[in-house]
């Protein structure tokens, strides 16, 4: 795709059959090659992009070592069909294992076609390390989404077993971003552009109501060229300083045209990390840009009071003006017979005849609050000496639940114990038990990104179990119909998103060797975990008497109720003794 951009192609199709492991072709319309440059270009080192040593310190091409033809030849079975528009007819080159098998004189149109079939069939080793197909294709579509992004101008296609993943015709920039992850994401994104003498910087930041904890879209692009830049990447995220939690990320899209000069592209095999020359001054650059951008959008709270509705005139009294008449003094009204010192009546208590039973030792014991047991005690829970504890609860700061126990006071983590609830009863529903399912009023159009859009089609039975009533509408869309109950209130497309990319992110697919049943079960245990997190009470919420004690209640009733699903403490106990010696 890269020499297809450097060619001047106006259209590039790429076309995978199973993820890239029997073929993978990738058509073009640019000016394609003579017979002499098609079989120079899988020679190692031999390039047409610089035609002098000092070029290497001024590149304009997405590439220039003249590696990358050879080195997929050697592993794989090329055939390469190519003409330039001077000549009348083409070549077909073929090369298998990196040795030339046939060269003949071709009938093709203007642009080059290259097809690498069967990759690594001559090094079974290295062939057997290949991912999963999903793994495998979202890396394809990866680097697609990087070429495609930076250039949207060019009419590109994807094809994978023979099914049209997307098709991208020539659009703007904002619209090419929507295209490839949603229209949702689209209309979160700001304008920015800033030109200096050192760069000019172009692209698109997210608002800071979308930020998310991970799946971010986050893009660094200098020269047309893809790149990863962690220092970059930390100006972005001072810019919002507190207007998001340091632990969230916003998605960017930043486009950089600089001096070719100024810039080192060759110091890592994969071109993706590159030096600047003034890198502490592009660093500031970013950062007042992305604030500016904040600013001029009304990103960042303004210091104003908020005068929508407020009266445009207030009356003003004038007593010259007013009708005296009409105008009465206040009068206070007094209660003669009210006396503050009285003592107020009240109807003492009876004293029941059988007092002195309440004393004696049997009945102390039995109705002390220490000999009290929680409604069950199962096994492997926290020793609470009996779970003794009080039905008295006290919330501290919204976060924790103070109880007394026998040995001091136990402290709960009010959402770590739900997502312990929350997280045992979607286990427990994906085992097999059907969940209910809460109909929207309204459907809703839920829009995948490509990359994600194949392993939700994987998912959908998991989902449907869970209680999301989903359907595919073709496209990366689909019609969300109905949702877990219990959900009120929570975005589902954030929800979906978020259990989405912790699949991802946890290398679900990863588990080489393990069984299916592995793998299921690493998967109902990703999903029921993002399900929990995201339906729990969160930190700061008011809880009553009553819904304290239910929680307790519910949570003493799991099986291990002294940690998360993630390995997280969820109850503390302070004991009594270190109370009294704080008071010594």
């Amino acid at each position: 795709m890269e020499n297809a951009v450097d060619a001047g192609a106006r259209r590039i199709d790429v076309v995978v059959v199973d993820a890239g492991r029997t073929s993978i072709q990738v058509i073009d319309d640019g000016k394609g090659m003579s017979e002499t440059d098609a079989r120079l270009a899988f020679e190692r080192h031999a390039t047409s992009k610089i035609t002098q040593a000092t070029d290497l310190f001024s590149l304009t091409t997405m590439g220039f070592r003249g590696e990358a033809l050879p080195s997929i030849a050697a592993v794989a079975q090329v055939t390469l069909r190519t003409r330039s528009a001077e000549s009348d007819l083409g070549t077909c080159l073929c090369i298998e294992g990196g040795r030339v098998v046939s060269q003949e004189v071709d009938n093709c149109p203007v642009g080059a076609n290259f097809l690498v079939q069967n990759l690594f069939y001559n090094v079974p080793a290295r062939r057997k390390f290949l991912k999963s197909n999903q793994t495998e294709l979202s890396n394809i579509i990866q680097e697609f989404e990087r070429v495609a992004l930076v250039n949207p101008d060019i009419h590109f296609t994807l094809t994978h077993n023979e099914q049209q993943m997307t098709t991208l015709l020539p659009e703007s920039q904002k619209q090419r971003i929507a295209n490839l992850f949603g229209k949702r994401l689209g209309e979160q994104l700001l304008a920015l552009s800033v030109d200096t003498t050192l760069c000019q910087l172009t692209g698109f930041v997210g608002t800071p109501e979308s930020a998310r904890r991970k799946g971010a879209r986050q893009f660094f692009f200098v020269n047309g060229r893809y790149m990863r830049h962690p220092y970059f990447h930390k100006a972005v995220q001072e810019a919002y300083g507190e207007l998001i939690p340091a632990t969230d990320q916003v998605p960017y899209f930043l486009y950089m045209q600089v001096d070719p000069s100024t810039i080192d592209v060759n110091i890592h095999p994969t071109k993706t990390e590159i030096k600047f020359e003034n890198e502490s001054a592009i660093w500031q650059i970013i950062l007042a840009a992305v604030k500016e951008t904040l600013g001029r959008f009304n990103a960042v709270p303004s210091i104003d009071f908020d005068t929508e509705g407020r009266p445009s005139d207030i009356p003003i009294y004038n007593p010259s003006q007013a009708d005296k008449a009409s105008v009465s003094m206040p009068r206070p009204t007094l209660d003669s017979d009210y006396n503050p010192f009285r003592t107020p009546s009240y109807e003492r208590p009876s004293v029941p005849k059988d007092w002195q039973a309440l004393y004696s030792p049997e009945a102390s014991s039995l109705s002390s609050p220490s000999s009290q047991s929680s409604p069950s005690s199962p096994s492997g829970s926290l020793q609470l000496e009996g779970a003794d504890r009080s039905i008295l609860h006290y919330q501290y700061r919204g976060q924790y639940i103070v109880t007394e126990v026998r040995s001091g006071l136990m402290f709960i983590d009010q959402h770590r114990a739900h997502v312990r609830i929350l997280y045992n009863k979607y286990r427990q529903q994906l085992s097999g038990h059907p969940a209910t399912s809460q109909g929207l009023l309204f459907p809703e159009a839920v829009q995948f990104p490509m990359s994600d859009a194949a392993l939700v089609e994987e998912i959908q039975d998991e989902l449907r179990a869970l209680g999301f009533d989903i359907s595919p509408l073709g496209g990366g869309s689909y019609s969300l119909q109905g949702m877990p109950t219990g959900f009120e209130g929570v975005d589902p497309h954030r929800l979906l998103a978020d259990i989405i990319e912790n699949l991802k992110t946890r290398g679900r697919m990863e588990h080489l060797g393990s069984s299916a049943a592995s793998l299921g079960e690493d998967l109902h245990h990703r999903m029921a975990l993002t399900m929990a997190r995201s339906a729990a009470i969160p930190v700061g919420g008011v809880l009553s008497a009553q819904e304290m004690e239910n929680l307790v209640d519910e949570l003493f009733q799991q099986s291990e109720p002294n940690f998360t699903p993630d390995g997280h403490t969820i109850v503390v106990i302070f004991p009594h003794d270190n109370l009294e010696k704080l008071f010594k």
